[in-house]
């Protein structure tokens, strides 16, 4: 299956650099074959870089990346348009945050094998009935007991691996003999400034290669501010960044000093770069004849479902989980790989229709927010014109686009749009399963998420803690969370979640293939260095309150920024204000 996210904006693979408002100008080949051959140069000395160096290279990050702070989220603000809306801007101050937890826990993965071999595992580790391999992995400590109070994560290993192999292969790279080195090119991802960094510190720090980085024009401005921030590697000569668009990015891509590529971005931006655009990238797949045959990374967005489990809601519940669905629209203007696009339902619910009603009201009280990712507007006319009633909110002056809602999606087209097509705007859809009883409903769902919709990233479930009471619909759940095709598997929880904790693996499903690439291949995050990790799941309660990050909270940005702070440095004097904060929003 392919998404089909593609727009006017797209050439051969790459966004273009058209009217992108400030776009920097791009890096001639020259500079380009200089990088290369820098990098290329410090590739064995990183490779046999010791773990002392690594520390102290972290460390000065954490320090360089925190004098820019202000400057990173007040470059996202007037990028995206958003200045004088504290929700949109919190968003960005929870961005910087967790770019410095993952700083933060890579350091401490290697203080662990400088210890004792390998990062430590802050929760148990077990085998589940079918032999299966999982450990929890978050809460790392203390903090994250309190600040995110009943949420755990754990991460399944894949089939057939053993925990003796489990540990045995943890940080791998560290174990082996230094080696050549590696040169991996990364395709900056353009919808949010985090992935950059999260993205070349992996190929960095987890997997040893050293890292030409091409900016995406959307979020170009981000480049510098990147470039201040790790100077600590650029300096040494282990990271350089570049500039352009298509032109660049094809250069790069075919350039014989790149040995792997990695991008977060778009299935036809992939599948443009392997086969070729056009007719003739079509006839390639088809013949399986790849231009590209080198090791391809990537992270490629879903068509993210939210399955809601029937239970006995109450009306407060309902309004809460109104709030929280329209919320994961909101944030980033639904410019997110794992932002939901698909609310699942049991047609005969009795709450079905006053879940989707709660969305609406909520969605109705929010500002709507520039649509700066290329192709937005055109993707939204395309889902429109499949459905012409939907449910538009909010005033879209502008460059704006409205909140959209598309109800009641007929489940028996399993070709419609908004099962095939990744909205990536402010766009998502409802549909509903008919089903006897909860566990008949689950099973359905879960095959209906795994065969019909593209994409194998993360999926969510929505269960009422009394549902759980009946240990048929437990069960059921259980299956659920096992049986689902997707890298990550949410309870109660927003899928950005199972990227922030850092200690878990994100990407796709295991088991694409360049001619069928659904979400991509590959994980980044993982800073517990697990070598064959299967997907991860994350369970949280069903309420929480107050919920400091509620649309309509007083205290967002506040509290975003004392996560940052938090993030920036643990310590204990540090969580009152970030509970108080909580508290009074």
């Amino acid at each position: 299956m392919t998404s089909n996210r593609e727009n006017e904006q797209y050439q051969p693979g790459f966004i273009t650099r058209t009217d992108l408002g400030g776009a920097l100008p791009p890096t001639p080949q020259v500079e380009m074959d200089s990088a290369l051959a820098e990098l290329g140069a410090h590739k064995e000395l990183w490779s046999a870089l010791d773990l002392g160096e690594r520390i102290k290279i972290l460390d000065q990050i954490l320090l360089d990346l925190y004098d820019v702070g202000e400057e990173w989220v007040a470059a996202c603000v007037q990028a995206k348009g958003t200045q004088g809306n504290d929700y949109a801007e919190a968003e960005d101050w929870v961005q910087l945050a967790y770019t410095f937890r993952n700083i933060r826990l890579l350091a401490d993965s290697l203080r662990d094998i400088q210890r004792s071999g390998r990062p430590h595992i802050p929760g148990p580790v077990d085998t589940l009935p079918g032999g299966q391999v999982r450990a929890q992995v978050f809460p790392v400590d203390r903090y994250d007991s309190m600040v995110f109070s009943g949420m755990t994560a754990e991460v399944w290993m894949q089939p057939g691996v053993s925990l003796k192999e489990v540990l045995d292969n943890q940080a791998w790279f560290y174990h082996q003999e230094p080696g050549s080195g590696k040169v991996t090119l990364i395709l900056g991802a353009g919808n949010g400034a985090m992935l950059i960094p999260t993205d070349f510190l992996y190929k960095l720090f987890v997997e040893g290669s050293v890292v030409l980085l091409k900016m995406n024009p959307v979020n170009d401005y981000i480049g510098p501010i990147i470039s201040k921030g790790f100077r600590a590697l650029i300096d040494r000569g282990f990271l350089r960044i570049v500039y352009g668009g298509a032109q660049e990015g094809s250069y790069l891509c075919h350039h014989t000093s790149v040995d792997e590529l990695h991008m977060t971005g778009s299935d036809k931006t992939f599948e443009a770069i392997v086969f070729g655009p056009g007719v003739e990238g079509q006839k390639r797949k088809a013949e399986r004849r790849p231009l590209i045959e080198k090791r391809f990374t990537c992270e490629l967005g879903n068509v993210t479902p939210v399955i809601v489990v029937p239970g006995p809601w109450t009306a407060k519940e309902i309004d809460a989980w109104g709030e929280k669905l329209a919320r994961w629209l909101v944030i980033n203007a639904g410019f997110n790989c794992l932002t939901p696009r698909l609310i699942i339902q049991h047609a005969g619910w009795e709450h079905r229709h006053d879940l989707i009603d709660a969305i609406g009201e909520n969605l109705a009280r929010v500002e709507t927010r520039e649509a700066y990712y290329p192709g937005a507007r055109q993707r939204h006319e395309e889902f429109l014109a499949a459905h012409p009633s939907c449910d538009q909110h909010g005033v879209a002056t502008g460059g704006q686009l409205p909140w959209t809602l598309i109800r009641d999606v007929d489940a028996g087209n399993t070709d419609d749009i908004c099962f095939k097509n990744e909205a990536f705007c402010s766009m998502f859809a409802e549909t509903a399963l008919a089903g006897g009883d909860v566990p008949s409903f689950l099973a359905s769902a879960v095959s209906f998420a795994n065969e019909h919709l593209w994409g194998n990233l993360t999926a969510t479930m929505i269960v009422h803690p009394q549902s759980l009471q009946d240990s048929l619909v437990a069960q059921a759940v259980d299956r659920a969370v096992a049986d689902l095709r997707y890298g990550t598997v949410l309870i109660n929880q927003y899928a950005a979640f199972g990227f922030f904790a850092m200690t878990t693996p994100w990407g796709a499903y295991p088991g694409n293939d360049i001619y069928d690439i659904e979400s991509g291949t590959g994980v980044t995050c993982n800073t517990l260095m697990f070598h064959s990790p299967q997907k991860t799941v994350v369970r949280n309660p069903f309420m929480i309150s107050p919920d400091p990050m509620s649309l309509h909270s007083r205290t967002g940005k506040e509290i975003s920024q004392r996560l940052v702070e938090l993030q920036f440095k643990p310590s204990p004097w540090k969580l009152p204000g970030v509970l108080w904060s909580a508290i009074r929003s």
